[in-house]
């Protein structure tokens, strides 16, 4: 609690008369002629402000920026459902990636996953929401970034067997 000397009257501040106290503590006291007051300061409401938390932008411009929370999120995102929808396609039918790629259905549902998935990614972020907010103690944000990551490797892989051996990768 502060303690301030004031020997001038200011809004909100009563000069009391020597020796008395007002409700809030406030006495004055004797000073060569004049009067001095003393005043305790106390704030009203919150203790303290809350911290300057900075507040993710809604701008699509800054959501879909390069360094933004979207491009990398959304490729990952992408990845990982093409890897395991490639896989279990060739291990289903035999068909290796890149026939899946050139087929008419698999352009179609590839425009539709990106489509969907797209959307579904970015109406969060564009409403102040960020994947760290919602991550858990296993599932965390970091470790979806890092499963995108090898994804999209292991989609590199599978077009690079292919194209190498000739084969697809699984061979049934």
């Amino acid at each position: 609690m502060a303690t301030m000397m004031a020997t001038s009257s200011f809004a909100g501040a009563a000069v009391l008369p020597r020796g008395s106290a007002g409700r809030s503590g406030a006495r004055s006291l004797p000073a060569l002629g004049r009067r001095a007051l003393v005043v305790r300061a106390q704030t009203e409401g919150p203790s303290a402000p809350p911290p300057n938390k900075r507040k993710a932008s809604t701008s699509i411009w800054d959501v879909m920026a390069f360094s933004g929370p979207a491009p990398e999120r959304i490729n990952g995102r992408l990845a990982m459902v093409g890897f395991v929808t490639a896989l279990a396609v060739e291990a289903g039918r035999g068909d290796g990636l890149l026939s899946q790629l050139g087929s008419g259905t698999g352009q179609a549902w590839f425009a539709y996953s990106v489509a969907v998935l797209s959307v579904a990614s970015l109406v969060p972020l564009l409403q102040g929401e960020s994947a760290e907010g919602r991550a858990g103690a296993i599932m965390n944000a970091n470790a979806e970034l890092w499963n995108g990551r090898f994804a999209m490797l292991g989609l590199v892989a599978l077009a690079a067997t292919e194209i190498i051996t000739g084969a697809p990768f699984i061979n049934v």
